[in-house]
């Protein structure tokens, strides 16, 4: 489903992205780098040629060769599971952030810039935090306690209901309700928002993590009932390894009603209404309307069921099993959600698990740092207006802006260009194009704050509030006009989105910086870094699910038979050509779940290519042609080393491809092959296997 909430590059999760003389001598290794200088190693001009590693032909790995001497030199932060281009430029802005905020709690009381400073005061008060211990969630805890019937648990499910807004930051505190809404524009009535109802209910990532019979999938679960029990032991539950046994077993039934990655991805067998009034008929065992009460929900006509089978599964468990099951894994979400907010223990603990063992990071981020996540998500357009005062001056949105007209205009031409597309179906993409609402830098609206209480001794308090004010705001929306313009990223985070329902795209102002964007640097090296990600996200609103949305967002099939059959084939290509990477012995990358992002990547280079070559040729710069440095630049931006546990979770959790992996998408580019004259190599393929959807 998150790749239909929103398409993301995920650049700085890489989260969330030529051989001049083939024959010349390898460059001597850069010095081992410590993680506090990674960011001075990134290149503010040119290309990076002391990362790249020459003695390794670009036909054979072409990630190697622009990356192999970094690959070499560079080792993973201990507070990170990945480090890439992405994570490095997330440092350093999140240093500015931390100036701004620190500058905002001296702001005037009452204004927005002094709840920015607030709520960061409040978070790094951990002496504060500690004298409270678990006084903050005790009143919550004794709510659940008090439930006395399926009623009073319905609405305890209800009042838990948070918006996941935007597919790349969420913002409720529970992190495992058993229901998640997105509130958007209807897939069949684009003129008006619907509430479409989620699968939820896991705290570990994906339903694999529950069932998967693998020795590895195994110890992970006695590994997380050990978990669950010592957060309960800290908030002194007792008999808590029973009571973790219980809650994991609830757990594990949750996971069997669950779609997969795969499943949850189509997009229409997710679009179901269902009126309200049937709800008891085809999902009972829920009492629907105590839930949607508690939920804000209950004057909606119909909701949209995007995972209908884990809808009536998960009510049919609400009645088969027990009330006091429920009841403690409702405690559980309550103390494993506020663990951040929570006495260090706590918090120790919570890191342990989903950040040591989940994904092998084996340090604990600064807490400044995590305070900075912390106002991200709760104040985000607020901290945004601050970054981009500072940070993001008009010159640089103008020039992004007129790299992203370049793309719009060079995919109109390769729409144009398409041998095996109708005119008719090509009457349909074009229009489409030329309705895309393009956010640069920030938003024309900012969000209000005004209503948001921060009080700065109040870490949780702030943390829930904020969950309730952003919820509300979503709930908000229905009932009104579609708002195109809106943003679902905050300026300040480094990354992009596509929006396909809405035909809309947000480019913050955090990527537009290096190695991504830079004014120092050729022309061509922009193209194939920010505009390959540019390009990327345009192509998201014609991949294999955006292409199923005509211009005004409506679920509507706009080809012809015979032209999407054509788009599905070279589909199928991709999907094979990606199902043959394993970037483990044990684990291939799956082709399925990864088409929508790769055909993304295919369609966006080839788009940035062009748009770079619309622009003007570009010189040849320290023995790279203008080719070669767009291509390299492009490969230099996906450099990514992975701990393993991060990894397999990202290779079975997330729809995108690996960095190293994206890197090899230009193989598809005949470009590619002439700027490096690859002939033969394990990249190399015939031009008829060459896969060229758009």
């Amino acid at each position: 489903m998150r790749r239909v909430l929103a398409c993301v590059v995920l650049v700085a999760c890489s989260s969330s992205s030529k051989s001049p003389d083939p024959g010349s001598a390898a460059p001597a290794p850069p010095p081992k780098q410590a993680a506090g200088s990674a960011i001075k190693a990134l290149p503010r001009a040119g290309v990076e040629r002391a990362a790249m590693d020459t003695t390794v032909a670009p036909g054979d790995d072409f990630y190697a060769y622009a990356n192999g001497a970094w690959d070499r030199s560079i080792s993973i932060p201990a507070d990170r599971s990945s480090y890439g281009a992405g994570a490095i430029v997330s440092e350093l802005t999140a240093k500015r952030n931390r100036e701004l905020v620190e500058a905002a709690r001296t702001a005037a009381a009452g204004t927005e810039a002094r709840k920015v400073g607030d709520y960061f005061t409040a978070f790094m008060d951990e002496a504060g935090i500690e004298n409270k211990g678990i006084a903050p969630i005790k009143a919550e805890l004794d709510e659940i306690a008090a439930i006395a019937d399926a009623k009073g648990l319905a609405r305890a499910l209800g009042a838990e209901l948070r918006a996941d807004v935007d597919a790349i930051n969420n913002t409720h505190l529970h992190t495992a309700n058993v229901f998640g809404v997105w509130i958007a524009q209807d897939f069949d009535d684009p003129s008006r928002y619907s509430a479409f109802l989620l699968q939820g209910g896991l705290a570990m990532p994906d339903r694999d993590y529950y069932l998967d019979a693998s020795p590895r999938m195994v110890k992970i679960r006695e590994d997380y009932t050990k978990h669950v029990a010592a957060l309960l032991a800290l908030a002194g539950i007792p008999d808590a390894p029973a009571k973790a046994a219980r809650i994991v077993a609830l757990e594990t039934k949750i996971a069997k009603t669950h779609a997969t990655r795969e499943q949850t991805s189509v997009v229409k067998d997710g679009n179901n209404h269902w009126a309200v009034k049937d709800l008891a008929t085809k999902a009972p065992g829920l009492d629907w309307d105590a839930f949607l009460a508690a939920a804000g929900l209950d004057k909606e006509p119909h909701l949209v069921m995007w995972h209908p089978g884990a809808a009536t599964g998960l009510a049919a468990l609400v009645r088969s099993e027990p009330l006091a099951a429920w009841k403690e894994y409702l405690a559980y979400q309550v103390i494993t959600g506020a663990a951040p907010y929570l006495p260090k223990a706590f918090v120790a603990e919570r890191f342990a698990f989903h950040d040591g063992i989940l994904s092998g990071t084996p340090k604990q981020a600064e807490r400044w740092k995590r305070a900075i996540d912390g106002v991200n998500g709760a104040l985000s357009h607020a901290l945004g207006k601050l970054y981009v005062q500072k940070y993001f001056p008009p010159s640089e949105k103008a020039r992004a802006e007129e790299m992203v007209r370049n793309e719009l205009a060079a995919f109109s031409r390769r729409i144009d260009q398409l041998a095996w597309m109708t005119p008719a179906t090509k009457q349909k993409a074009k229009a489409k194009l030329a309705v895309l609402k393009v956010g640069v830098g920030y938003p024309d609206k900012w969000r209000d704050y005004g209503a948001l209480a921060i009080a700065p001794d109040d870490a949780l308090g702030n943390a829930r509030r904020a969950s309730q004010h952003e919820y509300r705001r979503n709930l908000a929306k229905l009932g009104t006009p579609v708002d195109r313009t809106e943003w679902v990223m905050e300026p300040q985070l480094v990354n992009a989105v596509n929006l396909p329902a809405m035909n809309a795209m947000n480019f913050p102002a955090a990527i537009l910086q290096p190695p991504y964007f830079d004014p120092s640097r050729p022309v061509a090296m922009d193209y194939g870094a920010i505009g390959m990600v540019i390009g990327h996200e345009i192509s998201h609103s014609f991949d294999d699910q955006g292409a199923l949305f005509d211009a005004t967002g409506k679920l509507a099939n706009w080809w012809t038979r015979e032209d999407f059959e054509h788009f599905e084939a070279s589909g199928k290509q991709l999907v094979a050509q990606y199902d043959a990477y394993k970037p483990l012995p044990d684990a291939a990358i799956n082709g399925k779940l990864t088409l929508g992002e790769n055909i993304a990547d295919v369609a966006g280079l080839a788009v940035a290519y062009d748009a770079y070559k619309l622009a003007g040729d570009a010189p040849t710069v320290d023995g790279f042609t203008g080719d070669q440095q767009f291509f390299l630049s492009f490969a230099q931006v996906w450099r990514t080393k992975y701990r393993e546990p991060a990894l397999r979770k990202r290779i079975l959790t997330d729809g995108h491809s690996p960095g190293p992996w994206r890197a090899r998408t230009a193989r598809n580019l005949d470009a590619w092959y002439a700027a490096f004259d690859v002939k033969a190599g394990e990249l190399f393929l015939p031009p008829a296997e060459r896969v060229r959807i758009w």
